[in-house]
């Protein structure tokens, strides 16, 4: 349950109420309890309803992880500010519960996220730490700093804890108590942070595929009943390639189709939580790529330009489903450990050029659908009346549609395409003639920007 009297910034409040306690926003909108009956597309159609909005977009949705491992250069930090990233989560991945963070490691987080306008995220190690060093860690950087880093994660997939840290027997009963134990000695430190967990690895979109401990019980649900007092947002983490161990990489139809799954996992969660805890949490996607494993140089890889096509698609779902955070793994991977990062040791990879385009998007999320199971649309308005528009083409195939914009006189002022020649690059002004015939290429994203 939040408790609102720890500082709970507004946007956290307005995901728990409805959106009129944020400023410039229509008051009495709670898309969550929404029963409207919104339009559908008409034939050969993508149609944008300006007027039915689906909630305020969280900027922390643009967020990523970034670790002591990875090197952002005096190249690729110009590059990396103007994309736009509003958070950044230290340590990502497992080094966070293989080593202890040094007051030196917050130090230099904090000056990079700094100078790049970002949000801190930062997790303390739970296996192998203690509630004295957590605490101590707030202590340093939220007192006798005065950093002010508002969201904590404790531990980092406690789900493996038992198949790869050693302990066969590790369970969610065991993770509940430490987990509280860090949290509290956390809290009492700095009431007004925001705790983030549990941190589950491969969350799925039922019961049976979600992640089990060693003695049958689902993680999620038990956390949920023992923390759901304490923590503040309910944190996993997706990776949909490769399925198995031993396990490939995606082919190109698979990456493409793996965006969908969003649709079904965030609403499966949001309403475990509203079951479990009788509170509708905000939801955080900590950690998200399309694959766990170092893979590099394929089709579908991490650093390919179709990864680009597959993260634009499944940022935008889960904008539309209201995720609150969102941090993709990774900012920087050298290319000795894997593809997954925005950057290479001094290029950015084709995924970063999402980021630019979302920078563009605006800030409260409304209706837009197509009738093309290839294509997905979506739309955004912003406070000074102009409207973007973010169309994916996951198929290989060219499409044309007819953009129709309800209720609304809308002038294009501005266009974009990102495709696998150019990678982002401006378009010619769409006419009205052209808006009722768009051209959608295969395989690439094309924003619109209206006023």
């Amino acid at each position: 349950m939040l408790n609102l009297r720890r500082g709970v910034p507004l946007w956290v409040i307005a995901l728990v109420f409805g959106a009129s306690l944020l400023p410039g926003c229509l008051s009495g909108v709670n898309s969550r309890a929404d029963t409207r009956i919104l339009p559908i597309a008409p034939a050969n159609t993508c149609l944008v309803a300006p007027d039915e909005i689906i909630s305020s977009i969280n900027p922390l949705v643009y967020g990523v992880n970034h670790g002591p491992w990875a090197v952002i250069t005096d190249i690729t930090l110009p590059l990396a500010q103007e994309a736009g990233i509003t958070m950044i989560r230290f340590p990502g991945g497992e080094w966070g519960d293989e080593n202890d963070l040094r007051p030196y490691h917050i130090d230099q987080f904090v000056m990079l996220a700094r100078q790049m306008g970002s949000e801190v995220s930062l997790n303390v190690r739970l296996l192998g730490g203690s509630p004295e060093k957590a605490a101590a860690l707030v202590q340093y950087a939220n007192i006798d700093n005065d950093y002010d880093i508002r969201y904590w994660g404790i531990g980092n997939e406690p789900t493996l804890y038992a198949t790869g840290r050693g302990d066969p027997e590790y369970g969610v009963e065991q993770f509940n108590q430490d987990w509280r134990a860090i949290a509290e000695a956390m809290r009492a430190v700095d009431e007004s942070i925001l705790l983030i967990g549990p941190e589950l690895h491969q969350f799925a979109a039922d019961y049976d595929r979600t992640p089990k401990d060693p003695f049958g019980l689902d993680w999620m649900t038990e956390f949920l009943k023992a923390n759901g007092d304490l923590v503040d947002i309910v944190s996993i983490h997706r990776y949909p390639f490769p399925q198995t161990f031993v396990g490939g990489t995606a082919s190109v139809d698979e990456l493409m189709a793996a965006s969908q799954e969003w649709d079904a996992i965030i609403p499966y969660l949001r309403g475990l939580i509203l079951e479990t805890t009788g509170e509708d949490l905000p939801i955080a996607v900590t950690e998200v790529n399309s694959h766990w494993s170092n893979s590099l140089g394929g089709e579908a890889t991490p650093d390919s330009f179709m990864n680009a096509i597959w993260w634009a698609d499944s940022l935008g779902r889960m904008i539309k489903n209201q995720v609150a955070i969102v941090n993709y793994f990774s900012l920087q991977s050298q290319v000795s450990i894997g593809g997954y990062g925005l950057f290479a040791r001094s290029a950015p990879r084709p995924t970063y050029y999402v980021y630019k385009i979302y920078r563009l998007f605006g800030d409260t999320s409304v209706h837009s659908v197509c009738d093309h199971p290839d294509l997905s649309v979506y739309a955004s308005t912003d406070p000074e009346g102009g409207l973007t528009i973010i169309l994916v083409n996951l198929g290989a195939a060219d499409v044309t549609r007819r953009i129709q914009i309800e209720d609304k006189n809308y002038t294009p002022v501005s266009a974009f395409r990102f495709d696998e020649v150019d990678l982002l690059h401006t378009l010619p002004l769409p006419a009205a003639e052209t808006l009722d015939e768009l051209l959608i290429p295969g395989y690439t994203i094309t924003l619109l920007q209206f006023e």
